[in-house]
């Protein structure tokens, strides 16, 4: 069928994109759908993001003491960091030890907003502004910009809810073809896929692809 023009084309690419959204069923599976699966740590670090959206988790930042290294919180609870710490660990980055690890060797690079004297593996690895600080140090930051086609599956964002709140999340494939990517998250309902890449004032943009164990990352 030819289209007579740009406007009839937009209309009918977008009753495509609304058509396979509806049959693959979630919003989830629809992300899914538009990943290159190419075994890329991009790829993998982003399928794994995804399947987070399929667990259920209650929103509790309570400290809790962990075994080290590879400690967790209960699975059915955690905050914002621990989705993106259970998503690296699918492909065997630890950013507990990791993280750990550098505050050992560096801890007056690291902020000080929790009256420590020294690293704690409870929790340090659970603090966004101290992921920020080891991706930095990584050499995994990127600018922040407005530009959707800057944020790439894979990435991370740092971002403040409510005017102080750190907070971080995931980028994922748009499940509707839209051009600015979603993110997964957990904001306070557990892992959840959204549409809120630009919604808070971005903080950071990261692109951690490290070698298992290393830490040193490879993007």
């Amino acid at each position: 069928m030819k289209l007579r023009s740009s406007s009839h084309s937009l209309v009918f690419s977008a009753v495509i994109s609304l058509s396979a959204f509806a049959d693959l069923g979630t919003p989830a599976a629809a992300s899914r759908s538009r990943i290159i699966s190419n075994g890329s740590f991009s790829s993998r670090l982003t399928f794994a993001a995804l399947d987070r959206t399929q667990q259920n988790v209650r929103y509790d930042p309570a400290y809790v003491s962990l075994t080290y290294p590879g400690g967790d919180v209960p699975a059915d609870t955690g905050v914002c960091t621990d989705e993106v710490i259970r998503a690296y660990r699918t492909l065997d980055i630890d950013l507990q030890k990791l993280v750990h690890e550098d505050m050992k060797r560096s801890f007056s690079a690291y902020p000080k907003l929790w009256g420590l004297t020294s690293p704690d593996k409870n929790i340090d690895h659970r603090r966004v502004p101290n992921l920020q600080t080891f991706f930095k140090r990584r050499g995994a930051s990127l600018p922040i910009t407005q530009t959707a086609a800057d944020y790439l599956p894979g990435d991370l964002i740092t971002c403040t809810v409510a005017g102080k709140l750190p907070h971080i999340a995931m980028v994922v494939p748009s499940p509707d073809g839209s051009e600015t990517p979603w993110i997964v998250h957990n904001i306070g309902r557990g892992p959840q896929l959204e549409d809120r890449l630009f919604e808070f004032p971005l903080t950071g943009h990261y692109r951690y692809h490290p070698q298992p164990e290393s830490g040193k990352s490879v993007r």
